[in-house]
């Protein structure tokens, strides 16, 4: 396979820059968009303190409650798979081992996305 890097790049030991910037901008527009979503989360939690079980189930099943909370979960393991695979870029350098932690960090993200939007679904529509 041919090396499409340029003799700057190869002396300097650099990679490709094709995703640089899409990352970057991913990871800034997350983080704006989890600032009012953590802002709400946050007062929806602070609201809901003592309140019953049956109480917390009428209020997660309403679509403005359960809309911005499914966002915000998703957001947010988004912004953190993202970080995780900026940490793992920069300071892992065996490929292999670089490679497996970017699938795990994937796979975590799909488990733990899947999980809690099933359950937040099932609060919301009632099962």
């Amino acid at each position: 396979m041919a090396d499409m890097r340029t003799p700057l790049s190869k002396v300097r030991g650099l990679g490709s820059t094709k995703s640089g910037t899409s990352h970057f901008w991913a990871v800034r527009v997350s983080s704006a968009a989890l600032l009012p979503l953590s802002l709400f989360v946050i007062g929806l939690v602070v609201s809901l303190a003592g309140s019953s079980f049956v109480e917390v189930r009428a209020t997660l099943g309403q679509p403005l409650v359960w809309v911005p909370l499914m966002l915000f979960i998703l957001i947010s393991l988004e912004h953190m798979r993202l970080g995780m695979q900026e940490v793992v870029a920069d300071y892992i350098h065996n490929e292999l081992l670089k490679v497996t932690l970017m699938m795990l960090n994937s796979f975590f993200v799909v488990l733990v996305g899947g999980i809690c939007a099933f359950s937040l679904l099932k609060i919301a529509f009632g099962a």
